[in-house]
């Protein structure tokens, strides 16, 4: 997922990806907490993506 895809998105869509984003974050914080997650990456590019739609619902406020 890039920026430029979100921008495209009204504020609604956005909060729905971000509450998706953040139950996944979730889900994979809990598989770690029980050493069922053997790709650690994934955590950092969902807190990525997670910041990505924060930015574009701020700039969008503005």
């Amino acid at each position: 997922m890039n920026a430029k895809e979100l921008r495209g998105k009204d504020q609604e869509a956005l909060q729905k990806e971000l509450n998706e984003l953040l139950k996944a974050q979730f889900g994979l914080r809990m598989q770690i907490a029980t050493q069922q997650l053997s790709n650690t990456s994934q955590l950092k590019k969902v807190r990525r993506d997670i910041a990505r739609v924060k930015t574009v619902m701020n700039s969008k406020e503005a």
